[in-house]
């Protein structure tokens, strides 16, 4: 346990990296995929070329998050137990519903009917991405809580920014919405909203990195 609130922060920047290129780098093997249009998990559609690589990927990141939860708890627990907890389980639901789900229980596009499988993916997907998007408001009220004035508006404005872009993204899920060209891009809007889902980690990850 040690080790791990030792190197936590190190884990989540590994994990943020992996999740990251994930898209990137396995579109340079599956480039009939319109990454413009295409949301990521058709990565690991059961058509896709990639599945394997994209299945296996989404879990190893998915566990680098987890190994972060101890330092993330440990950083926090003497301001407040309970933002410590909920922080916390931001990152933890992402890493498990969003990542661990998703290499587990892969999405069949073929299939008109959800089976369990895309059942669990998508709820999993669901819980895990309000954790993504909810993290920077916790740390918000952390630091508040602590008198970081400067550390509460950077998070919040971070959280702002998130959710005007998070809200673009679930437009352009709207298909009533399909005929307006700028929501017919619902791969790039989501890359979008996930890149600013990062800086908020990232940010976090290594100011605590600096200081260890």
């Amino acid at each position: 346990m040690d080790f791990l609130k030792k190197y936590g922060f190190h884990f989540l920047l590994i994990g943020v990296v992996c999740d990251f290129l994930t898209p990137y780098v396995l579109g340079l093997f599956y480039p009939e995929l319109n990454q413009m249009t295409a949301v990521m998990s058709l990565f690991g559609d059961v058509g896709s070329p990639v599945r394997s690589a994209f299945l296996v990927w989404s879990v190893v990141a998915g566990c680098f998050y987890t190994l972060s939860l101890p330092a993330i708890y440990t950083t926090f627990k003497e301001t407040s137990t309970v933002l410590a907890g909920v922080a916390t389980a931001a990152i933890g639901t992402y890493g498990v519903g969003d990542c661990i789900f998703t290499g587990l229980f892969s999405v069949d596009t073929a299939n008109s009917q959800w089976n369990l499988s895309t059942w669990v993916h998508n709820i999993g997907s669901g819980f895990g991405y309000a954790g993504f998007l909810l993290f920077p408001l916790f740390l918000c009220l952390i630091y508040k809580k602590q008198n970081n004035l400067q550390a509460s508006r950077r998070y919040f404005i971070l959280l702002v920014l998130s959710l005007m872009v998070a809200a673009l993204y679930g437009l352009a899920r709207i298909p009533q919405l399909n005929q307006f060209t700028i929501f017919q891009q619902l791969g790039l809007w989501q890359r979008v909203s996930f890149i600013f889902n990062y800086l908020p980690i990232v940010l976090f990850a290594r100011s605590q990195v600096r200081k260890k």
